[in-house]
């Protein structure tokens, strides 16, 4: 078992995110990367629909052998993970626990801001996960849906980024929030100039980067980690052309995505 793979799936680029915190944290480990880049997005569909694009993603990875499988897609991790940890032997983990653990560490205050898309903020993920473990814990919710668009246009420094960073934040800092959890994997990429429009004062919790914390913890738990250095060059598939992924997803990585191989998910 230590030999296989970690296998991660999303709806698309933004989960390569979690995939290039994985390689900082686990750089021994090898990657398999799924991208359900025909059915992008998931923040629009429903819950039953979503639950079923996880699991054929799952079974998809599952047959390539994987140890662990991460779902690096928020909205698939709101709805879908407790089934997939029900249904399948190997160890699940999404990025929804880990960013919530990481925020209620950090906050001074009680006072916890999280943005996402449309599909997470309404499932209310976060806000039950964090209350469940804190009663006292205040939520403040924004979907950003612009977010997305500029992070894969590449405009992470772009005024167009602070512009709508001061549009969708401005009500949860009028909350007196002092820590933001990232609940998007294409966040990441906007952080700094998130940071500026929240303030020094203001904690931003990566979420990409405390999945990859989760996933070594386990790994070292379960005895799964790797013991020695051979881990071999990511694997990536698509499930629809492969263009705009290698162009996207190569900007995400800061390096040249090669052999992207498409495929069918039943």
């Amino acid at each position: 078992m230590p030999e296989r793979s970690i296998g991660v799936f999303d709806s698309g680029v933004g989960g390569l995110t979690v995939l290039r915190a994985l390689r900082q944290q686990v750089p021994d480990e090898s990657l398999v990367y799924l991208g359900d880049t025909a059915r992008v997005p998931y923040g629009t569909k429903s819950s039953p629909t979503v639950i079923r694009y996880a699991h054929e993603a799952a079974r998809f990875l599952l047959a390539q052998r994987v140890k662990l499988l991460v779902v690096a897609c928020n909205t698939a991790s709101a709805v879908a993970v407790d089934e997939l940890v029900q249904r399948y032997r190997v160890p699940v983990i999404g990025v929804i626990q880990p960013g919530a653990k990481r925020a209620l560490e950090v906050t001074r205050n009680g006072r916890i801001g999280v943005v996402g898309t449309e599909g997470t903020i309404r499932s209310g993920a976060y806000d039950r996960v964090l209350r469940q473990s804190r009663t006292d814990i205040v939520v403040h919710s924004a979907a950003c849906p612009l977010f997305v668009p500029i992070a894969e246009e590449g405009w992470s420094s772009h005024e167009v980024a602070r512009l709508a960073a001061r549009e969708y934040l401005a009500p949860l800092l009028d909350k007196g929030i002092d820590t933001l959890v990232l609940g998007c994997t294409h966040y990441p990429l906007l952080k700094k100039t998130l940071q500026e429009v929240v303030g020094a004062e203001v904690q931003l919790v990566d979420s990409a980067q405390e999945t990859a914390k989760s996933v070594k913890l386990r790994l070292e738990q379960d005895r799964l980690l790797q013991s020695a250095a051979t881990a071999q060059p990511p694997c990536y598939y698509v499930t629809d052309i492969p263009d705009r992924f290698l162009r996207v997803g190569g900007a995400f990585l800061g390096e040249e995505l090669r052999d992207v191989k498409t495929v069918v998910l039943d």
